[in-house]
């Protein structure tokens, strides 16, 4: 399952149903109400259309905003945490250079569809342990076009990083969430260690992790992926990083120096800017927090009330 958003949803989302209709955009008598609602395996998923944006889609599950989808323009990244994911996927390489991904957490597959849209050409593999939600974001919301090249496994994220292939990825991105957490097996340093033996030398890890105030579990989640990756560096909306509220935290790793530059570029010119920690301010950060191992493993903290909203 794709992340949560820290953030309010899109603003003209159905917050209820609305007159019979399709995903997309078809009406009829057989025609399936919307919002589209489905039992999955980790939930109740629902598919809400955006009033405000022809083709934009909602994906909650059990009422948390996990995606956002434009099927008109897929380079449009409605939650701001998706957008730093796309910041990031434009500064790895040159515009329209392809990349080799694996997505573990699918999701409504916001950022395999932005990266199939600015890098043509890119091979990607989603994976993602909810079947039935994926199955109903490729009936509803399907992916498919001329030039792109995305497959999908239904599978637990560690298990399937753990039979790919050795050096087979430029971009392994973790974006894993039952309901509002991250599940305590991605969080280790053995987790970790299976993503670095996939990425070929230069590629790039990156996790979008939940966090507030005290930050204990971004600190301790910096300091696993200080243990495996000689560069890191972290991105957060500056109020997450000074501890009043609580939000997305991108935390990026590779074993070859990382573009701090024109990442921070991008973040700063985005509509609401992020603040890139590089690896001095990571140490800071990080304090006596320790690498987390298998059997310290836990799930990131829930949520407090009213972090998530929709409509």
């Amino acid at each position: 399952m794709s992340g949560p958003s820290g953030g309010s949803g899109p603003a003209g989302a159905a917050p209820g149903p609305q007159p019979d209709g399709t995903a997309d955009g078809t009406s009829g008598e057989m025609a399936e109400p919307l919002p589209v609602q489905r039992r999955v395996d980790l939930g109740v998923a629902k598919l809400m259309p955006d009033l405000d944006q022809d083709g934009g889609w909602l994906l909650t599950l059990d009422d948390t905003p996990q995606s956002y989808v434009d099927l008109g323009d897929p380079t449009h990244l409605e939650f701001e945490y998706t957008r730093r994911l796309g910041h990031l996927v434009d500064a790895l390489a040159p515009a329209g250079e392809p990349l080799d991904a694996l997505h573990l957490g699918g999701g409504a597959l916001t950022v395999p569809r932005y990266l199939a849209a600015t890098r043509p050409g890119s091979r990607q593999r989603v994976v993602e342990v909810d079947g039935p939600l994926l199955a109903l974001v490729e009936e509803r919301l399907p992916w498919q076009g001329p030039g792109v090249d995305i497959t999908t496994t239904v599978a637990d994220a560690r298990a399937a990083l753990a039979v790919a292939p050795a050096g087979s990825a430029d971009l392994v991105v973790a974006d894993v969430f039952h309901g509002s957490r991250t599940p305590a097996h991605l969080t280790s340093v053995e987790f970790l260690r299976h993503a670095a033996a996939v990425l070929r030398p230069g590629g790039c890890y990156a996790a979008n992790l939940a966090d507030g105030p005290p930050l204990a579990f971004a600190r301790a989640q910096a300091a696993t992926l200080r243990a495996v990756f000689p560069h890191t560096c972290l991105v957060a909306e500056p109020s997450v990083l000074r501890r009043r509220r609580y939000g997305n935290i991108l935390l990026i790793g590779s074993d070859r120096p990382l573009p701090v530059r024109e990442l921070s570029r991008l973040l700063a010119a985005d509509p609401f800017p992020a603040r890139l920690c590089d690896e001095d301010e990571l140490t800071t950060l990080v304090g006596r927090a320790r690498p987390v191992l298998d059997e310290q493993a836990e799930a990131s903290p829930p949520p407090p009330a009213g972090a998530f909203s929709v409509g």
